[in-house]
């Protein structure tokens, strides 16, 4: 079972003389990285979400955001006049000196300025509905780490196929090169021959037996068999990864450079026309399947 570090979940609730909504997104990452942004005054919920998406997530560059709005009715009541004022003029003078610089930011909404620590009254009450908000944000986390899960399973299942079809490529490409390294041993024998007699016709005096056996070792070299059988080991290996569990991508990456390497060895050794133009298209399916390899969880 494969699983995306890709992807997306957004969950919406309101109670308490507020309304919420959370948003998570995430793309690949080497490991796990946890970025929230989350209201000023939460510290007991940030400690809540690291520890429930840690303990769910392996790896991924994870954002998550959440944009609290008090109600309007109860924030009028509860405005702080000269915090606000103070605020406003902030907001000013930070636009101002964004236009000197040609820079244009996000107008900032109502919602946003009321977010802001210091501008409503935090009365008894307010700390009482607090409490229960803050709860009802944590009953959430579930539900939300469930969403966002569930989509980055469905990115892993579309990403499982493409990775599916790309071994299935390399499979028939390592039969090929099979069969093209059988076809090229008659040409490579009768070569050993041919530089044989052309070494002991221009060397006189020399050990036939000796020259013999360095060509015997430059034929071993020349021979991709092991190349040909490490890469019909790795394409086992690979399809045992799509079938496991647990998370999967450290592993299948590692692989990746293993499937590289013989590629690379069996162009560097191939001696015909056929098996480099084989080794090649190994080659190119390789290095797009370590592309895809590079979103897996």
């Amino acid at each position: 079972m494969v699983n995306s570090m890709t992807g997306f979940a957004a969950l919406k609730g309101a109670g308490h003389g507020a309304s919420w909504a959370w948003e998570v997104r995430s793309v690949n990452a080497r490991g796990l990285d946890l970025r929230l942004r989350l209201p000023e005054g939460l510290d007991d919920l940030e400690i809540t979400v690291r520890k429930a998406f840690s303990e769910k997530l392996t790896r991924g560059n994870v954002s998550l955001g959440l944009r609290l709005q008090s109600n309007a009715a109860n924030a009028a009541a509860g405005l702080v006049s000269d915090q606000l004022d103070k605020v406003l003029a902030a907001l000013k003078i930070v636009e101002q000196r964004a236009e000197t610089i040609d820079l244009h930011l996000t107008a900032s909404s109502a919602a946003d300025v009321l977010a802001l620590r210091g501008v409503l009254d935090q009365s008894d009450q307010a700390e009482t509905d607090q409490t229960a908000l803050i709860a009802d944000l944590k009953a959430q986390i579930p539900t939300l780490i469930a969403a966002f899960s569930s989509a980055r399973a469905d990115e892993g299942r579309a990403l499982g196929q493409i990775l599916n079809e790309q071994l299935a490529r390399i499979k028939t490409l390592v039969a090929e090169a099979a069969l093209a390294a059988v076809e090229r041993q008659a040409q490579v024998a009768e070569n050993l021959q041919v530089n044989l007699k052309r070494v002991l016709d221009n060397s006189e005096g020399a050990d036939s037996a000796r020259v013999a056996q360095e060509l015997a070792m430059l034929a071993v070299k020349a021979d991709v068999a092991e190349e040909i059988d490490r890469l019909g080991a790795h394409i086992s290996a690979a399809l045992d990864l799509l079938a496991a569990k647990a998370p999967i991508g450290r592993k299948f990456d590692f692989l990746m450079q293993e499937f590289n390497r013989e590629a690379n060895t069996l162009c560097s050794k191939s001696g015909s026309t056929e098996l480099t133009r084989i080794g090649l298209d190994l080659k190119t399916v390789i290095d797009q399947m370590r592309e895809q390899v590079q979103n897996v969880e």
